[in-house]
This record gives C-alpha cells, structure tokens and sequence, in this order.
C-alpha cells in the first residue's frame, strides 16, 4: 500500500509557467509573488531608474520581489519596448498594473498583444476601474477602503483607523487578480486560448464586504462602529488588556467557545450564558472579562489557550508571530529570507 512517505513530491503546480510583471507596486507584485511561489518563474521589467513610487525599499528586503528575475528595461525608447514586447509575445502571463489607457498608449494594447501570442493571459489591475471620475487618479489602499465602506467600519466609535494595506492591495485587489488569472489559464488549458483578466482594487475591495451587505439587509448590521457582532462591540469578539500591558483576542463567537471562554476565564459564578448576545449585558459583561484579563499576563493567558477551545489567541507583534512555535511548526516562515527568528531578530539590531 502506497504510504505518504514514499509517495513522489509533485512539482509545483505552475513549474514552467512563464510571467512577465511590469514594474508596479502593492497588488501586482503580490500577485506576482503568489504565483511565483506556485512555481512559476516571473520576470519582472523595471526602469532603470527608481520611479519613485510607494514605500522606498532597498531591494534585498523587498519580499514581495524575493526570486523574481529583475529586468531593467526603458519602455519608453522604441529599443526597450521592442525587448519588452518580445519578453511579453513568448511569456504564459504579462501582469500590469498601470492606470487605464497606459498599456494602450505604450503600443501594448491587448488585441495587439493577443494577436502575436494568442494563448497569453493579461492580469490587468487598475486602483479605481476603468470607468468614472475616478478612473485616471492617482490612489492607495486607504483611498479605495474609504470609497467601499471598508474603511468607515473598522476602528474606534470615534474614528476609522487604517487596518494596514493587507486589505485593499491584498486580500481585494491582489487576490481576485490571482484568482482571474488562475481561472484564465485553466480556460487556456482547455481550447487553448488566452485572455484578458481585468480588476481594480476598488472592485476588490468591494468583492470582501458582500457579507455585510446581507447582513444589513437582514437587518443584523449598522452602519456604526463598535455596534456589531464582528467589530469589537460584543464582549465575546474583542481585544483585552493583559496584566503586562499586552493584549489577548477573543472571538467565541459561537455558544460552545463562549461557554469555554467563560470556563477558561473562570467566571462562571459571574457571568450568565443565556445572555451573550443580550446587548444590554455587553457593557457590563466586558467589563467583567476586562478585570480578569487584567490580572495576568499575556502569555500566561495564552498558555491556557493550548488547554481550552475557546477561540482565545495572544495578540503577536511580527517578531513574535514568527517566532511562535504553532507558526513554526507548519513553517509559515520558511520561504521568506528572514524566515528564521534569529535571523529576523539580528536583522532588527
């Protein structure tokens, strides 16, 4: 019988697969470092000059551009469109994430491209779409958050806070780009045929929020901060203060876990099941919960994670995440240049 250990590793799943990345920022080399950790080998084309777009980063800690094979190539001379369109007519996948119109104006409008290399598939991500006022501006993630609704649910009562650019550029405009992308070739595996992919942030963005909008035809959903199941409100799904100023997450959601929560925390004598989704206890039952946290530490808490289900974790920095043993155990770290703690640590001295 056929066992797992002398079973023969299977290649990677796009081992062959050719992608030509034109220089952009955020999303696309994202998307382009996702593919290439499928096994696909990306080149990615480049001015020669830096130009000068989002966060500066000095190249051997730019993650997102880890194994890509840099290409420096003045696409604005006729000589380097010439090799940058021969790059792109023998490539499985072109990904650019330019402002609309640009790609076209370069010469490489996509019919022209899919003319000489018909089985290529375009990923083609802008920041606002292709249509409306907005479609020639200039953006970031927190712009595209802001105009999806995103942004205006995530914070305190008094104000958004910016949950990072993992939202917008990754999670939105990145993922949906890798899924098109992946779907297009499983089309072209098929008849053949490539295709254009096309996206924007903003339309990913808004692709993440589905689940609220149900909500709130359901009527289970408001517009306010701090005033629902998922964003703080409930004394089941928060953050709490530990006794050395650290922090716990709490999200018992489900009466099982909060039964735990409660189990774990010790307060069964104070704290009523029946009424965890009873609003008027929230107030006073996170109060509870808040007094309790407070008298430990953060990691004597997360101890006792390990022995009650009761979807309770420590509140990480990056450091600590990649150095936590859960984590590295399914070697979450392992593919990146600074995936062993120490290194990460030395690397910050």
């Amino acid at each position: 019988m056929t066992t797992a250990e002398t079973l023969t590793p299977s290649p990677a799943p796009l081992a062959g697969l050719n992608i030509i990345e034109l220089h952009a920022i955020g999303p696309v080399p994202f998307a382009g470092q996702l593919l290439r950790s499928l096994g696909a080998t990306v080149q990615r084309v480049s001015p020669p000059a830096d130009p000068g777009l989002g966060v500066s980063m000095d190249p051997q800690f730019d993650l997102s551009n880890h194994g890509k094979i840099p290409v420096a190539i003045d696409m604005k001379s006729a000589d380097g469109l010439a090799r940058a369109r021969a790059l792109i007519d023998s490539a499985d996948v072109l990904l650019e994430g330019f402002r609309p119109g640009v790609l076209e104006r370069l010469g490489l409008a996509p019919a022209t491209l899919l003319a000489s290399n018909p089985r290529l598939v375009i990923g083609r991500l802008s920041g606002w779409g292709t249509e409306g006022v907005l479609a020639p501006r200039a953006g970031h993630d927190i712009n595209y958050l802001a105009m999806c609704g995103l942004l205006h649910a995530i914070g305190t009562a008094d104000d958004p806070v910016p949950p990072l650019n993992v939202v917008g550029d990754y999670g939105g405009g990145a993922m949906h780009l890798t899924v098109g992308i992946l779907s297009a070739l499983v089309r072209r595996s098929i008849d053949g045929r490539g295709g254009v992919v096309e996206s924007s942030i903003l339309a990913g963005s808004v692709g993440l929020s589905h689940l609220f909008y149900g909500l709130i035809a359901a009527g289970r959903w408001n517009t306010h901060r701090v005033n629902n199941m998922l964003d703080g409100a409930p004394p089941y799904y928060r953050v709490y203060r530990t006794a050395d100023g650290k922090h716990m997450a709490v999200g018992a959601i489900e009466p099982k876990f909060y039964a735990e929560l409660v189990k774990m925390t010790g307060l069964q004598a104070e704290i009523n099941l029946s009424t965890q989704n009873d609003r008027s206890t929230w107030e006073a039952t996170a109060t509870t919960f808040a007094k309790r946290f407070a008298q430990r530490t953060r990691d004597e808490w997360g101890a006792d994670c390990e022995r009650f289900d009761a979807c309770t974790s420590p509140v990480l920095d990056f450091l600590e995440a990649a150095a936590h043993p859960h984590n590295q155990a399914n070697r979450l770290y392992s593919n990146q240049p600074f995936a062993k703690p120490d290194q990460i640590l030395n690397f910050t001295r």
